[in-house]
């Protein structure tokens, strides 16, 4: 079993920058794939970043440039950077992870941009 907290959502103004965190704990030795999902107001989820454990990244088009992935695999966690958030980034953001072939999600983080 594997278990994801997640960290450092909140309320922002447009144009400002949060920091979410997703600490990884249980039966994991190593995880290959992490990063963070989204669902907005409007129930549209979206892929928002993921990382594999080499570091190899990619990001919706949406938040490419503003968002940046980072992974430390020492304490099997994943960061997202957020810089100059928009009022569309307000959503849920939820992590996952992929040990190996099953997906563990955390309980999700409220992101709140202000215009």
């Amino acid at each position: 079993q594997v278990q994801l907290v997640e960290s450092g959502g909140g309320l922002v103004q447009a144009g400002g920058s949060l920091r979410l965190s997703c600490a990884a704990s249980g039966s994991i030795s190593s995880i290959n794939f992490m990063g963070w999902y989204r669902q907005t107001p409007e129930n549209e989820r979206e892929l928002v970043a993921r990382i594999t454990r080499g570091g190899s990244s990619d990001y919706a088009r949406s938040v490419k440039g503003r968002f940046t992935i980072s992974r430390d695999n020492a304490k099997n966690t994943v960061y997202l950077q957020m810089n100059s958030l928009k009022p569309e980034d307000t959503a849920v953001y939820y992590c996952y992870a992929v040990p190996t072939s099953n997906v563990y999600w955390g309980q999700g983080t409220q992101v709140t941009v202000s215009s």
